[in-house]
């Protein structure tokens, strides 16, 4: 229950091993919180054991298409927050399975076991109504959340940046691998990067109870910045003079559906910064910043009473190994 201390509360965390997973798991740990990280692989969560005490971290089996581990999972569990998600299909891991149906089992397994705090990270910019088919399926997810638990709580963060990235380090690899790099609609795309570190604080004080449920927080940065200042923000703190190429948006669906075709066929063997599909690319059709809306009802960081933290003060912090000469090399631009 609420009432009681975190040290007597268990919180099960799906996708507690991936990027956000290990910033989620630590700010809970840091809390008190017995933590139980729900994994398909839980043989490669073991690297999470030293955030906590002993005993403090466990992993557990599970799969969002298997609803019974999702229910066993959760047996037993206080809160439970849900933070699986792919960017790109592959196999039976579709957006519709994992991020739709995958967050509709997670609900209904916490509304048979009468569990009222869940918390579920989408993605800013999800609607059901969206020509992307990652975006849609985010939405069907958020509504299956509030269909079973109308408590919950749903967090939809502009794109992330921390250490683990594959956003900022995305186009770091590229700026180091390639003379050219090509600006997908120009690179005029708006974006409101959030640190991680701060959207794993806000999911961490929803599982306190301190965030009201039953609605969706819009989570941005303090900056907003289009494509192209983001990865020339890249190019300068990895010490990397690199020519921006604008590619326009016909011609990068044709690039993203040709692209997709053929890591496929190679079985994913295509590194992951050169692969880019046609439904990344529909996403950056529209700009991914928080909506005035949210910030005039409170929906937000601000709302929140939390101060996000921008991205140029943490990037150069882990970027540093993109560099020519890595840590030891000066800040001129190539």
């Amino acid at each position: 229950m609420a009432s009681q201390a975190p040290a007597q509360q268990l919180v099960t965390v799906f996708g507690g091993s991936g990027f956000v997973g290990r910033h989620v798991v630590r700010a809970l740990v840091k809390r008190g919180y017995r933590v139980r990280v729900a994994v398909r692989r839980p043989d490669l969560a073991n690297f999470l054991q030293p955030i906590g005490t002993v005993g403090q971290i466990h992993a557990v089996q599970a799969n969002l298409r298997y609803p019974a581990s999702v229910a066993a999972a959760v047996k037993g569990a206080d809160a439970v927050v849900n933070l699986v998600g792919i960017m790109q299909e592959q196999g039976r891991q579709s957006f519709p399975a994992v991020q739709a149906n995958g967050a509709r089992a997670i609900a209904q397994a916490c509304a048979a076991a009468g569990i009222a705090r869940l918390v579920h990270v989408s993605a800013l910019g999800a609607s059901t109504e969206s020509a992307s088919a990652y975006a849609r399926s985010k939405a069907e997810g958020e509504a299956a959340m509030f269909a079973s638990v109308p408590g919950a709580v749903v967090l939809q963060p502009s794109v992330m940046f921390g250490p683990e990235d594959t956003f900022f380090n995305r186009f770091a690899s590229l700026a180091r691998m390639l003379p050219v790099l090509p600006l997908v609609g120009a690179g005029a795309t708006k974006f409101q990067p959030a640190f991680v570190g701060d959207v794993a604080e806000i999911v961490a004080r929803a599982v306190d109870g301190t965030v009201q449920g039953g609605r969706i927080y819009e989570l941005g940065g303090p900056e907003v910045l289009s494509l192209r200042e983001i990865v020339e923000e890249v190019c300068k703190v990895t010490g990397r003079k690199r020519l921006l190429a604008p590619l326009p948006f016909p011609l990068a669906r044709i690039m993203g559906s040709v692209l997709q075709v053929v890591d496929s066929l190679m079985l994913g063997l295509i590194p992951d910064e050169l692969v880019m599909t046609r439904d990344q690319v529909t996403l950056l059709e529209s700009d991914n910043v928080v909506s005035a809306e949210a910030k005039a009802e409170g929906r937000d960081f601000a709302g929140l009473g939390l101060a996000p933290t921008s991205s140029e003060a943490v990037v150069s912090s882990y970027l540093w190994r993109f560099r020519k000469t890595g840590q030891f090399d000066t800040l001129q631009a190539r």
